[in-house]
């Protein structure tokens, strides 16, 4: 439970809005349940911080990985849909926000790779790191 409150912190979305995803297929690559047209202004979270990425566990650095690179694919599905139909992305910083935590997380992990002393282990878990972005 803690850890789901935790992973939607900084995508939760505030006012009138609710996030709601469909589970599987091509619906976790949209966002469900808001109009493109729509002029209403929501308000995203904020990119991780570093600091904060340093109390997680590997587990949980894991995770969350993975809830960004599901967030970034559906950002990317969702500007390429609303370009094919003309229209502007809604809220295009999200984006970076999503880039700057993949970033961060990823320098977190170089610096728990770099902190290993058995000097093959480092360098299989630096090569790892270095290939996932």
């Amino acid at each position: 439970m803690q850890v789901a409150r935790t992973f939607l912190r900084p995508f939760a979305v505030a006012h009138n809005y609710t996030s709601v995803r469909l589970s599987g297929g091509l619906a976790d690559f949209f966002e469900a349940g808001r109009d493109p047209k729509s002029t209403e202004k929501i308000v995203y979270g904020r990119s991780w911080k570093a600091s904060e990425l340093r109390l997680k566990s590997w587990d949980d650095l894991h995770k969350l990985w993975y809830v960004l690179l599901k967030e970034k694919n559906m950002l990317l599905s969702q500007k390429q849909m609303l370009n094919s139909q003309s229209l502007r992305m809604p809220n295009p910083e999200r984006s970076g926000k999503v880039r700057k935590s993949m970033c961060r997380l990823k320098q977190v992990l170089t610096e728990r790779a770099l902190e290993i002393e058995d000097r093959t282990k480092r360098n299989v878990l630096k090569r790892m790191i270095n290939s996932i972005f």
